[in-house]
């Protein structure tokens, strides 16, 4: 007897896209035709969605594929490193950070409790204390070489 073959599993891709700017070159258009979804449908709905957003911010996103080819996805808030740098007013982290080498920016406290409530909405740290949230940011802030000043 034949075995009815199993229906193809779901495949998740994990994309970083800016907002409003979803074409189907590369990363996008590579990664989901390998999966055979059609770019252009993915990149209408994302740039649709994300219209509200300022155009250019990072937007992880989480597609799921389907075995008929069809998808769903979910955006996320952008990475924290997005939020310290625009709040520190830098383009990039530091090369090289410790006692030697000196900060690259400064945010305060209130900007690390604006980034933590913004990151509290993510579906995965809704469980977190928005005190552990701002830890996260301060260690986040520490590791690019940016200053948290009270």
């Amino acid at each position: 007897m034949s075995k009815k073959a199993p229906a193809a599993a779901a495949s998740l891709l994990r994309l970083v896209v800016p907002a409003g700017k979803a074409t189907p070159s590369p990363p996008i258009g590579p990664a989901l035709g390998q999966r055979g979804v059609k770019s252009m449908d993915f990149c209408k709905q994302f740039n649709d969605r994300t219209k509200n957003v300022d155009v250019g911010t990072p937007l992880p996103v989480i597609i799921t594929v389907k075995g008929d080819r069809t998808f769903t996805f979910v955006t996320k808030s952008p990475p924290t490193s997005f939020f310290l740098k625009r709040a520190a007013g830098i383009e990039k982290g530091a090369t090289n950070i410790g006692k030697d080498h000196p900060f690259v920016g400064k945010v305060n406290l209130k900007q690390v409790y604006e980034i933590a409530k913004i990151k509290q909405a993510d579906d995965g740290m809704g469980h977190l204390s928005l005190k552990g949230i701002c830890a996260g940011v301060i260690g986040s802030a520490k590791s690019m070489g940016i200053e948290v000043v009270a």
